[in-house]
């Protein structure tokens, strides 16, 4: 399977930093407040959130994980709101353009979890808007595998949720499951593992149809 370094992961991550930031400067107002992927968040929501892991405090992580009873979706959901609601539309593409070569990790993170969330989310942001960017399917691979492998697949829990369907990469040596195969880009069934509500008009195979029910959930 395809897999790259942790030096070309942050590479990756940088080259959708920039990206991301070169899209959110193109779009209307309505367009920045259009829903994204991400069901509590907008297209704004979400381009501020790609730089709350390297930029905000520690004091701002603690106080909203104890606001929200130390919850992890919860803490996710509302400290990227009130991240969001910091920032104005210029310092939300402005602050992803500062952290370009950053590293820093949020708590409890890896090196493979910022590719991972930049990876999805800017797919959160694109396809909704009808939008393309880069597809880096080796570095969506690795990340793909992150989100099966990680603390027994938290928070996406791709085995359980896609129990019966084998995944299969069109685009770059990568599989994973067992079961009816469902064929198509890395980047779709990256969305697919992290339980993405998208069309999927990309996905084929027996277990296509299958596939695309279980995301509508």
């Amino acid at each position: 399977m395809t897999t790259i370094s942790k030096d070309e992961s942050w590479q990756a991550i940088d080259a959708v930093r920039t990206e991301v930031a070169d899209l959110i400067d193109t779009l209307t107002p309505d367009q920045r407040l259009q829903q994204s992927l991400c069901g509590a968040w907008t297209i704004r929501d979400v381009g501020a959130h790609l730089s709350m892991a390297a930029l905000a405090s520690t004091t701002f992580a603690l106080k909203n994980a104890v606001r929200q009873g130390f919850r992890f979706d919860a803490i996710i959901r509302e400290s990227t709101l009130a991240w969001s609601r910091g920032l104005s539309d210029a310092e939300v593409s402005g602050r992803l353009r500062t952290i370009v070569g950053n590293r820093t990790l949020a708590p409890t993170t890896m090196w493979r979890d910022p590719l991972l969330d930049a990876l999805v989310h800017a797919q959160d942001i694109a396809r909704p808007l009808g939008k393309s960017v880069t597809p880096h399917p080796e570095a969506a691979a690795t990340a793909t595998d992150w989100a099966w492998e990680r603390t027994f697949g938290f928070p996406f829990f791709p085995a359980r949720r896609l129990r019966g369907l084998r995944l299969v990469a069109t685009d770059t040596d990568w599989a994973r499951g067992s079961g009816k195969e469902v064929h198509g880009p890395v980047t779709s069934l990256l969305l697919l593992s992290t339980g993405r509500r998208t069309s999927y008009d990309d996905l084929t195979g027996p277990g296509a149809d299958r596939a695309r029910a279980l995301a509508g959930r």
